[in-house]
């Protein structure tokens, strides 16, 4: 009697919703993206996301920041998450086992990478020197970019 007490806590609509989210979405990323290819996709994702969190931060100790410019970078981020999914289904085409997924995603990561550090040092945020020496040229155009848009 205890188990279906607690299993009434389990059973909610809003875990159904999710269950039901879930099982839709799963097979769908798994065709667009391929499958075990969860942990990179992981990577992507939270690497964009820190990215917008730096970004925010920095845009903000600039006093360029404006909920209009960060909306309008919402397609962009879609862009780069179907550029991934794109590769996957042109390695099917061809034959390949991954290659251009695997080389378009690190890419991407790299890319983001390079954003999110830049964009922590225009924030402010300890980052060791050797590594803003490899950022400086990004800094310095998202630099020029803040000082042409709070203009």
């Amino acid at each position: 009697m205890k188990l279906l007490q607690s299993l009434e806590s389990v059973a909610t609509p809003g875990n159904g919703w999710a269950a039901a989210a879930g099982a839709t979405l799963a097979p769908i990323l798994q065709y667009f993206y391929g499958s075990d290819r969860q942990d990179i996709m992981t990577v992507l994702c939270m690497t964009i996301s820190l990215d917008w969190i730096t970004g925010i931060h920095a845009a903000k100790k600039d006093d360029t920041y404006s909920s209009e410019y960060g909306l309008a970078r919402i397609p962009r981020t879609l862009f780069l998450l179907s550029l991934p999914a794109v590769a996957n289904m042109l390695d099917r085409v061809i034959g390949t086992p991954g290659f251009l997924f695997f080389g378009v995603t690190f890419g991407l990561i790299y890319h983001t990478w390079t954003s999110l550090t830049a964009n922590a040092a225009r924030a402010g945020w300890p980052v060791p020197e050797a590594i803003v020496n490899l950022v400086s040229s990004e800094i310095k155009a998202k630099a020029e970019r803040a000082a042409r848009k709070g203009k």
